[in-house]
This record gives structure tokens, C-alpha cells and sequence, in this order.
């Protein structure tokens, strides 16, 4: 053991920073970007189960897979924050996720130094970064597909019945997680090229016929974990609301080129941004680079990795950068290959240079991991630090820092009004939100889940009077407050009998305007 450690001493210790790096950068100012829509809906579905188990399929209302919030009820008992609590657990699986990715790269190319760069761009990318720091189910999905593909890779290798038997594990976990998993489904038999097949046919057909009765195992587990679903009475939602995202097959028959052409672009837009910049010159270095070295496996990594992305190009009814996550490890693992274009012999042999010019190459490829690490380290410590000030896409900017599945000032009005609450505590309060579901009232009921004398409610949206509930509510005697999002109110507020508590104003538009989250209370 001692011997174990010595010789790999410096490995051991640039394996624990990249990891100590990486916890850092996903739990440092977790709560620092407001609640988003779907978090919210998300957080509260969680606390809704966890007081009622008999609703412990409730998600399924809505076509969503419930495994996210179940993992997420028991951290409300450690941290008092929903939000940090459901965000924690986001955070905790991409760790998970980075794991995998050392322990794919290593089992494929043996190169230790490959699967620690490799690491290190998942520790270090904005992409990663930016949804493992959010209360959302993507890096659930994404951790469950590298480990499905890790077991099955190893029976596939070694034809081992338990490591079958945790790839259907792990990919029963994705189809509790979320629709996309059905994408692992496919792909997890691709690991047969790496078995050492026998140049004998009789042989082969062995191979082959335990391959089949390990991955049977393997989809018996996985889909019988899937069924467990079948428990809820809302089922069938999952197929129909699924039809509400994703274009049918026959679609590829009748516009195969629209969405998938400006949705590749904004795809593009989304590496640029988030990768950032160079990450996709290094996929295509490490790419070409692997295929001169080992073929089958970049051939199946890019399968894992480009596949998803161009089905979801070309099936999908919209397209955020969420979407296509779970594709990414594998491709941060063609990117940590482009490491070794910068070994002289390797960079030489390959592109078949000699002297200056390859040298020059060399040196390029340096400069790009180098500017790649610092654009990487400066876009993190926006996210961390100055939200407001990172390029992200436009659809991520408006969707979690400028429009009304924005949750700027959320927290601080539930602040105000547990305040309220304090100073009369057996006095009804009721608080009438803007929507029925989603950011609002949903983000405010899940600061005020543990007050059972303040009732939140959704009034609906673009409104021109005071709702009669909050009317009645205020004839009635209750405290009542108003909270509405200006580009939600159609008239002047101070036409309405209403008392300006607060305003707060999210982040600036590209026309320069703001939209403001209004906290009134009923005169």
C-alpha cells in the first residue's frame, strides 16, 4: 500500500485538488443566483411529499420523473434553506458525474494523466458549473449515464454478471430521473466493440449469446425500476407531456433540416459561451487524436457524446442548453485527449511534421489548453461572484437572470413577510401571487413552507384589477399582500388600492430595461 501511494504520489495529490477544486466552485455562493422556474416547481413537489407520503408520485402530474425530489426530502432535514438544500444535492451528484468521468477516460485509455486533465475541464467548465450549481435534474441524468456506460463497459470487457447487474441499476436511475435516459438505452450496447472478440465463429457466438443474457439483466433491472412509476396514477402523463417537447419520428421525413440547423448553431453558441471558447477545438484535437490511437474507443465516446445532441437537434420542440448535458462528459474526455498533442514524439508521428512547424503545433495546442483553463477560471468567478455580468446564451440570460421565470426578489419579499408574521403571529396572512404554477407561487410557498397561518395563492397573470380573492381576504380581516411581476400587471399599480412595499428590479435587458418584482399590501 505505502509502495501504492509513493509511486503514485503526485497523481494522488492533483486528483484530490482537482476534486477539492471542483466542490469549491459548486458549493462557494450557492444561493447567489435566484430561484428559477423549475426549481421552484421542483423544491416544492419535494416538500409537498416529504409532509405527504401518499403524494410521493406527485411530479407525474406533471410527466416529470419523481427520483430528483426524493433524493432531495431527506436534505431539508440537514440544511434549512430549501433551496441550498435541493441545490446541494445538484451539486453532490456532479461530483459523482467528475468521478466518472477519471474513472471512464482511465478504463478506456489507461493514461492517467489524460483522465486528470480530463477531470479538470469537467471541474473547471461554466457548463458544468452553472447547472450543477442548480436545483434541476440535468446532473442527475448525467451522473447516471456515465456510470451505466462505466459498468456496462467493464461486462461488456470482462463478462461479469455484477457489473451488469449496476449498469441496470444506474440506468434504472436515469429513467427515474428523466425522459432523456432512454437515450443510455440505446447506446450502452455499443460497449460490445471493446470486447475482445475471438477470431473464431464459434467462439464469437458465445460471446455474443452471454453479451445477450448480461444485458438482458441489465434492461430487466433497469426497466423494472422504471415501473416502479406505474404505482402513480398519473403514468400516462409522462408519453403525453413528452409529445408537448418532442417532435414524433415521422417528422424526420417531412422537415429533417428545421429545427436541427439553427438549433446546431445555438448548440455551437451554447460550447462557446459555457465550454467556453476553445473546448471545441480541443473535442475535435482530442478526436482526431484518438483515432489515430485508439479508435474504438473514440469512436464510442463520440457516439455517446455527439448522438444525443443531433437527435435532440432534430427532435426537439425547443432547445435550452440543459438539454443536451448529459452529453458532455464524453465529450470532456475527447477533450482531456487532446493532452497528448503536446507530447513531441506523439504531435510528431501523427500529423507527420518535422522540425519548426510541428513544434509550432505543439506550442498552439499548449496556448489553447492554457487559455481554455483561464477563460474557464474567469467565467466561474462571474457565476460565483457577479451573475449578473456573465455572457451566458440569451435563452439562459433571459430564462434565469431577466424574465418572469427569473426569481430576483422572491426571497427577500418571503423575508418581509415572515417578518410580518412575527409581529402578529396569530393573524392570518395572505399572500396572492401572479401564475398558478411555477416560479410564482411556487417560489414564495417553498420560504414559507413551515407557516401554516400564511396562505399563499396564485390569482393568474396579466392583470388589470386587484383579484377578488385578495379583496376578500382583506374584508375579512387577514393581512393580505400582492406580489406580481411588472411585465404581469397590465395598469398602473397606483390606480389599484395598493401599497408599494418593495420593487425588485432583475437583471437589465438588451434593450436596457428591467423587468421588477412588485411587493403591495391591500389598503
Amino acid at each position: 500500500m505505502n509502495e501504492l501511494l509513493r509511486k503514485w504520489q503526485k497523481e494522488i495529490l492533483y486528483g484530490l485538488g482537482i476534486l477539492i477544486l471542483a466542490t469549491f466552485l459548486r458549493l462557494y455562493n450557492l444561493t447567489t443566483l435566484p430561484v428559477f422556474g423549475d426549481e421552484a416547481i421542483y423544491i416544492r413537489w419535494a416538500q409537498v411529499m416529504r409532509a405527504e407520503p401518499s403524494l410521493r408520485f406527485l411530479p407525474l402530474s406533471d410527466g416529470k420523473q419523481p427520483l430528483f425530489m426524493w433524493v432531495v426530502i431527506p436534505f431539508f432535514k440537514i440544511f434549512s434553506d430549501p433551496l441550498f438544500a435541493s441545490r446541494f444535492v445538484s451539486a453532490l451528484v456532479g461530483i459523482g458525474t467528475l468521478i466518472g468521468i477519471f474513472i471512464l477516460s482511465y478504463n478506456l485509455f489507461k493514461n492517467i494523466k489524460l483522465s486528470l486533465f480530463a477531470s479538470l475541464i469537467c471541474a473547471i467548465s461554466p457548463y458544468s458549473i452553472f447547472f450543477d450549481r442548480l436545483a434541476l435534474a440535468d446532473s442527475m441524468l448525467s451522473m447516471f449515464g456515465i456510470w451505466s456506460f462505466i459498468f456496462a463497459l467493464i461486462a461488456a470487457k470482462k463478462l461479469r454478471a455484477d457489473y451488469a447487474m449496476l449498469s441496470g441499476f444506474s440506468l434504472g436511475g436515469a429513467l427515474l430521473t428523466k425522459s432523456p435516459g432512454i437515450f443510455f438505452v440505446g447506446l450502452i450496447p455499443l460497449s460490445w466493440l471493446l470486447n475482445k472478440w475471438s477470431t473464431k465463429f464459434k467462439e464469437k457466438v458465445n460471446t455474443f449469446s452471454v453479451l445477450v443474457l448480461l444485458f438482458s439483466l441489465t434492461y430487466s433491472i433497469a426497466f423494472g425500476l422504471y415501473n416502479i412509476l406505474r404505482l402513480g396514477v398519473n403514468f400516462h402523463m409522462i408519453s403525453i407531456r413528452n409529445k408537448d417537447y418532442v417532435y414524433p419520428v415521422s417528422h424526420l421525413f417531412t422537415r429533417p433540416l428545421d429545427p436541427l440547423i439553427p438549433f446546431l448553431k445555438q448548440i455551437i453558441e451554447y460550447f462557446w459561451l459555457l465550454g467556453p471558447s476553445f473546448l471545441i477545438l480541443l473535442v475535435v484535437i482530442g478526436f482526431y487524436y484518438g483515432l489515430k490511437n485508439k479508435k474504438k474507443e473514440t469512436l464510442l465516446l463520440t457516439a455517446w457524446g455527439i448522438l444525443p445532441i443531433l437527435m435532440v437537434a432534430e427532435f426537439s420542440k425547443t432547445i435550452t442548453a440543459r438539454y443536451i448535458y448529459f452529453s458532455l462528459p464524453y465529450l470532456f474526455i475527447l477533450a482531456g485527449f487532446s493532452i497528448a498533442a503536446a507530447k513531441k514524439n506523439l504531435g510528431v508521428n501523427l500529423i507527420h511534421l518535422k522540425g519548426g512547424l510541428a513544434l509550432h503545433l505543439r506550442k498552439l495546442i499548449i496556448l489553447l489548453l492554457i487559455t481554455f483553463i483561464i477563460h474557464a477560471l474567469f467565467v466561474d468567478y462571474q457565476l460565483l461572484t457577479k451573475t449578473e455580468k456573465v455572457d451566458l446564451p440569451r435563452s439562459e440570460r433571459s430564462g434565469y437572470l431577466e424574465g418572469w421565470t427569473s426569481g430576483y426578489g422572491i426571497r427577500e419579499a418571503a423575508d418581509f413577510i415572515r417578518e410580518e408574521y412575527k409581529k402578529e403571529p396569530n393573524k392570518k396572512i395572505v399572500v396572492g401571487t401572479e401564475g398558478y404554477f411555477g416560479t410564482l407561487p411556487d417560489g414564495l410557498q417553498i420560504y414559507l413552507n413551515d407557516l401554516s397561518e400564511i396562505t399563499v395563492i396564485g390569482v393568474g397573470i396579466d392583470l388589470k384589477e386587484i383579484p377578488v380573492q385578495l379583496v376578500e381576504s382583506k374584508d375579512a380581516g387577514n393581512k393580505t399582500f400582492f406580489v406580481i411581476n411588472a411585465s404581469r400587471l397590465m395598469t398602473d399599480y397606483e390606480k389599484l388600492n395598493l401599497n408599494l412595499i418593495a420593487a425588485y428590479p432583475k437583471a437589465v435587458k438588451p434593450d436596457g430595461s428591467r423587468d421588477v418584482l412588485y411587493l403591495f399590501e391591500l389598503d
